[in-house]
C-alpha cells in the first residue's frame, strides 16, 4: 500500500485512484479497502477522476474525503453521489455510491466522536451494498 502526503499545490486525483484499482483487481473476494483522502484542494482532473470513481465503484472500496480549510468543495459533494448516481465523462453510471465527503470546518468545534460518526456515516450500508451486489455471503471465520 502506498502512502504519500501532498501538500498544496494541484490536486490531480485520477492517477491516485488508477492505483488503487489495478491493486483492488488483485484483492481476494471478500476484502473491502477503503481509501481516506484529506485535501485541503480542489480537483484540477475531474473527468479522470469521475471515471475511475465510476470504475472503482464496481470493486470492494470506498473512498473517505475529508475536507479540510475553507476551499471550495463543490467537485467532492459531487462525487458523493447521495443526491444522484455519478456518471462519467462517458456517461457510465456507478454501480453504487462509494463516495462519502465530510468538510471538516463544519466539524471544527464539534466532539471528536461527531466528526467520526459522520466520516464512517456510509460505510456500512457501502459495504453491504457491495457484498450484494457480488452475491457473496458474509464469512464465518472467527477473528484472530
Amino acid at each position: 500500500m502506498k502512502r504519500s502526503v501532498n501538500v498544496g499545490g494541484l490536486v490531480f486525483w485520477g492517477p491516485l485512484l488508477g492505483q488503487h484499482l489495478v491493486m483492488l483487481s488483485a484483492l481476494r473476494p471478500q476484502q473491502y479497502f477503503i481509501l481516506l483522502i484529506i485535501t485541503d484542494g480542489v480537483i484540477s482532473d475531474m473527468e479522470e477522476t469521475r471515471h475511475a470513481v465510476v470504475q472503482a465503484s464496481k470493486l470492494p472500496m470506498s473512498i473517505i474525503i475529508v475536507g479540510v480549510g475553507n476551499a471550495d468543495f463543490a467537485a467532492m459533494e459531487f462525487l458523493d453521489g447521495d443526491s444522484r448516481v455519478l456518471r462519467s465523462h462517458t456517461g457510465e453510471e456507478a454501480a453504487r455510491d462509494i463516495v462519502q465527503f465530510v468538510p471538516f470546518r463544519e466539524f471544527r468545534n464539534a466532539a471528536k466522536e461527531t466528526l467520526a460518526k459522520a466520516v464512517l456515516a456510509e460505510l456500512p450500508q457501502q459495504v453491504v451494498q457491495y457484498f450484494k451486489h457480488k452475491n457473496l455471503p458474509p464469512s464465518h471465520s472467527e477473528p484472530a
